[in-house]
């Protein structure tokens, strides 16, 4: 599961890869960490077209686990003897958000596979947890770290509440994709790895094919396209390049 990448670069870097899209007004900083519900950029599908606009990271988590969550919750309230309104303690319970799909044949995740709903997230250099050394270990394509794209979905204005000290709110989220791993990947997250586009021709298809075309894009990249380029940071780029 990827929980942490960066994007550093500015939005020509981005229109080498994918060029029409619009972003008037927004501004967009070096963001050397990224973390879930983190806000970052998205190429997003508007009715105007696409369009870059800083969003939320992790979408909507399915109704049976926030289910879940406030019985476990309202079950340690009884256990100390405290009356529980499980109808206002659900409406309130907080979903920090999926981050990755995988199942795409979920119904959870079937109305944001259309078009309306795929965005493309920019990205430099994204790392795996290394639970062997307990290390974050980056990938990107190669040392001068390009700027790629994840295939992701977005929503826009979910209502809920993300933390309980800040209630609920209403806000745009995104989340990309995921798949099995290539070599590089495997070899530190045997599970999963996002799902990456490197040529125009893969963005545009994620963008505006229809899902039976669209679905051929969740592979892992060939072996050896990625490059192992900071071990053991938070942020990278600072300390901990590799030579």
């Amino acid at each position: 599961m990827c929980n942490l990448y960066s994007h550093t670069r500015n939005v020509e870097a981005m229109r080498k890869l994918f060029a029409p899209f619009d972003s008037a007004g927004v501004n967009m900083p070096p963001q050397p960490a990224i973390f879930p519900d983190y806000a970052a950029p998205i190429l997003r599908n508007e009715e105007g077209g696409p369009k870059l606009a800083m969003t939320r990271w992790g979408m909507p988590s399915s109704k049976q686990a926030i289910y879940q969550a406030a019985s476990k919750r309202a079950d340690k309230l009884r256990a100390k003897g405290k009356e529980v309104d499980f109808n206002e303690l659900l409406r309130i319970e907080p979903d920090g958000g999926t981050t990755n799909v995988r199942n795409t044949s979920s119904a959870h995740w079937k109305p944001w596979l259309c078009v309306a709903n795929r965005c493309l997230v920019p990205f430099t250099s994204f790392s795996e947890f290394d639970h062997g050394s307990k290390h974050d270990i980056w990938f990107a394509f190669g040392k001068e770290r390009p700027t790629a794209f994840f295939a992701g979905i977005w929503s826009a204005q979910w209502t809920g509440v993300r933390k309980i000290k800040t209630g609920v709110e209403t806000i745009d989220l995104y989340a990309f994709l995921t798949t099995d791993p290539n070599a590089e990947v495997g070899a530190v997250h045997p599970k999963a790895m996002p799902v990456i586009l490197t040529t125009p021709e893969e963005c545009q298809a994620w963008l505006t094919a229809p899902w039976e075309q669209a679905k051929a894009l969740q592979r892992p990249l060939p072996d050896g396209a990625l490059q192992v380029v900071a071990r053991g940071v938070m942020k990278d780029g600072e300390v901990g390049d590799m030579d």
